[in-house]
């Protein structure tokens, strides 16, 4: 080994590091409180035999097992509440971790590059590998962070049942997880030749591996285990305890860092080994205006989240035709979903996934918004104002696509959903149905786009601030009957005031409400937009 390449490593790691402290700090707190919170109030949610057996009979249901993953046999679960905790946890804490992993990655190497900060540092003497060894190694410190804070934090909450090796094992899920798709991320950031590209094929990675473990957990086995997560979530973690699925993922992590350096000395700075397709020539008249180059930037990206919500739609719709059977007498079902004789548990199953997946939906929209701020961030959006386009015309071009979007996402998952539903059911679902579940979300979803644009407008760097509300907003809907949350606390989630059509009434006062939230943080955020400076 040359180390000559990694030469300055140890220097990169500090400046890498207070680049990317906040971020990684935020993370790293954020995972480890909500997994220690809902950790510590599972006790007291499933005191007895009884309730502990109905949440074994809930996990058997196919639509359970594609969301969450296999569950433990039913006297697992009587021997801890770890597996209650694990069975419903682990797959999203995983999925969260591997989200940290891919932006910071993604972060740290190809937008570094594609900003001129690699080719400043490269001007130095410094080795050709050392920026990508020191991003590794940062990466690498937070992720073994979630592994101690988590492990050991699990383990002081001294849940019955819970030993030392199987609350370190929780951890070690979390951080050899996130190593996997850190390094599944250092990889893709060498043969793609932008970030957007970068991020985009990880997350890519990351759907796809959550669909080829939901499909074959639910009808094939070994076809789960070709995904990374579908071996994290057969540790048995608290019973059993199984290491391999830890060994395995180590061992890529370590083929695909291995890859990705070798990449990384044998390209030139700025290239990619994927083919980068040649732009027409000339621009058409659509492409000519704000709206419509703003729409040809994101139309690679509406595509992707477009084919994934589908996916996920069609995923779900397809596990639905036995609920009825499973979802009859469940004590556990009342902890999170609504008690109504008036509609049927699929109906209600239908508005919990309904709920969480318009949330998923939000995060393009979002991300629409935050594209105006990286815009702004390197000085493009000078070109549109060197010409005679106001400011108003410039975000309300962003907004209206944004609400282009959210209907575009909304009405795929309502058709994934329906098209693979009428098959497995034997009364299924109509269309309006789905559709009405799904469009019911739409004033939620143009909340979070009014929200990102007023936080944009009053100053670009704390739009981030936005994720926290996603995230906050994802622990009510799927977690807030287990953390017994206080109503008005709830209240503070976009998702909770929105009825749960097909199960529930419309109710058209928390729409009008939210509406007309939306109007004005909108409001907030042009009048800000117009007063403050521009910052590049």
């Amino acid at each position: 080994m040359n180390r000559n390449l990694y030469k300055g490593t140890g220097p990169l790691i500090k400046l890498i590091f207070r680049a990317q402290r906040f971020k990684m700090i935020t993370w790293i707190v954020g995972i480890v409180l909500v997994t220690l919170s809902v950790a510590f109030s599972y006790p007291n949610v499933y005191q007895d035999d009884v309730s502990k057996k109905g949440f074994a009979l809930t996990m058997q249901n196919p639509a359970m097992v594609a969301m969450l993953g296999p569950g433990y046999d039913e006297a697992d679960y009587l021997i801890t509440v770890g597996t209650q905790f694990a069975h419903e946890m682990l797959i999203f804490t995983i999925i969260a971790v591997a989200v940290m992993n891919i932006l910071l990655v993604g972060s740290s190497t190809r937008t570094d590059e594609e900003t001129g900060r690699i080719e400043v540092i490269r001007s130095l003497p410094i080795g050709r590998l050392a920026y990508l060894a020191a991003s590794s190694i940062v990466i690498s410190i937070a992720n073994i962070s979630i592994i101690l804070l988590t492990g050991l934090g699990i383990y002081l909450l001294n849940i019955e049942g819970i030993t030392f090796e199987s609350a370190l094992l929780y951890g070690v899920i979390l951080g050899v997880g996130g190593l996997l798709f850190a390094a599944i991320t250092a990889f893709l950031a060498q043969i793609s030749s932008t970030s957007r590209g970068t991020t985009g094929l990880a997350f890519s990675v990351l759907v796809v591996a959550y669909l080829v473990r939901a499909i074959g957990d639910v009808s094939s086995e070994p076809f789960a285990l070709i995904s990374p997560l579908g071996w994290l979530v057969r540790t048995e973690v608290f019973i059993e305890n199984a290491w391999w699925p830890i060994m395995l993922s180590l061992l890529f992590s370590v083929i695909f860092a291995v890859v990705a350096f070798y990449l990384n000395s044998i390209r030139d700075i700025d290239a990619g080994f994927l083919p980068t397709r040649k732009g027409k020539k000339n621009a058409t008249a659509f492409t000519k205006t704000v709206f419509g180059l703003a729409f040809r930037l994101q139309t690679m990206k509406m595509i992707a989240w477009g084919l994934g919500i589908f996916a996920l739609g069609a995923s779900f719709g397809a596990v639905l035709g036995d609920l009825e059977t499973y979802f009859s007498d469940m004590e556990f079902l009342a902890l999170f979903m609504s008690q109504s004789t008036d509609f049927s548990m699929t109906e209600q199953f239908i508005s919990l996934l309904m709920a969480i997946m318009s949330l998923i939906c939000s995060i393009p929209v979002v991300m629409t918004i935050l594209k105006l701020k990286s815009e702004e961030h390197h000085n493009r959006t000078e070109n549109f104002y060197s010409r005679a386009v106001s400011r108003n015309h410039v975000l309300g071009s962003y907004m209206v696509l944004a609400i282009f979007e959210s209907i575009f996402y909304l009405l795929l998952l309502a058709i994934g959903l329906w098209s693979t539903g009428i098959t497995m059911m034997k009364e299924p679902i109509s269309l309006s149905t789905a559709t009405s579940g799904a469009f019911v979300y739409l004033p939620a979803l143009w909340f979070m786009m009014g929200l990102a644009v007023m936080l944009y407008g009053v100053k670009p760097k704390i739009i981030s601030l936005i994720w926290g509300y996603v995230a906050f907003c994802f622990i009510v809907v799927y977690l807030a009957g287990m953390l017994e949350f206080p109503q008005w606390l709830m209240n503070f989630s976009v998702f909770e005031v929105i009825p749960n059509i097909p199960a529930a009434d419309m109710s058209w006062s928390s729409i009008a409400v939210l509406l007309l939230l939306t109007i004005v943080t909108l409001g907030i955020g042009f009048v800000c937009y117009n007063k403050r400076d521009l910052e590049g």
